[in-house]
């Protein structure tokens, strides 16, 4: 026996773990909205049946009133006959008697047509309470869903964001980061080291240059040899 509590323990929990992933806020939220809006209609369309059958039942009070009134003086007028002699006193009586028993029902019949109109009248108050509270609850559920759709909107934004943060590797970004700053200096390292023999060499060769430069002498050979055409000899012999 304890092994099949167990089981159906067992069971009972992965069912609610089940349901509560199907679950979702925002989509039961606007399900108990729509079930809040058909209450409404249907609300609205009970108010509007009771209103007609108090209006109806207002109608009839007043029709049986205004029968009872009738009646009552249709009694009078047939009395005052027999009293008179127009009418046999005898059948007077019996048809003032009738009109009075019809009276009598007449009133019955406006009193429950009262009581009638009285009840629905508080059906009528009872349902406008209640048409209030539903468009209150709809108001309220319409509120709460917008809020709740923005802090799905927050909560999943922050979700994806601190999942970034979380599997950012940081020690492996700032190991990167230094390898490529050594990089960097050893490559400027380099090219200085590039500019230093470029540097080298050509001082090298403009010592070269300058060494085997015979331009002057040949200037100085060409110069006696044009005072020599020209009879001046030799200035140092002079």
């Amino acid at each position: 026996m304890n092994i099949f509590r167990r089981l159906f323990k067992i069971g009972e929990a992965e069912t609610n773990a089940a349901i509560d992933k199907m679950e979702d806020p925002i989509k039961m939220t606007e399900q108990g909205i729509r079930d809040l809006k058909l209450d409404l209609d249907k609300s609205l369309e009970a108010l509007a049946q009771v209103k007609a059958m108090a209006i109806r039942a207002k109608n009839d009070e007043e029709d049986f009133q205004n029968k009872a009134s009738e009646y009552q003086n249709k009694a009078i007028i047939i009395l005052k006959k027999g009293h008179s002699g127009e009418m046999d006193s005898t059948e007077s009586d019996r048809l003032a008697k009738e009109a009075l028993v019809q009276k009598e029902n007449t009133e019955r019949q406006m009193q429950r047509a009262k009581e009638e109109a009285v009840k629905f009248n508080n059906d009528v108050a009872q349902l406008q309470k209640n048409i209030q509270t539903i468009k209150s609850n709809i108001n309220s559920w319409e509120n709460e869903l917008k809020t709740l759709k923005a802090r799905v909107k927050v909560s999943n934004a922050t979700k994806n964001l601190n999942k970034q943060m979380a599997e950012l590797d940081s020690t492996g970004t700032v190991s990167m980061l230094e390898r490529m700053k050594e990089k960097v200096a050893q490559e400027e390292a380099l090219a200085d080291a590039y500019g230093d023999i470029a540097r080298s060499a050509t001082s090298v060769n403009e010592e070269i240059d300058t060494a085997a430069d015979t331009s002057k002498a040949k200037a100085d050979a060409e110069l006696e040899k044009l005072k020599a055409q020209l009879g001046m000899g030799n200035s140092k012999d002079a």
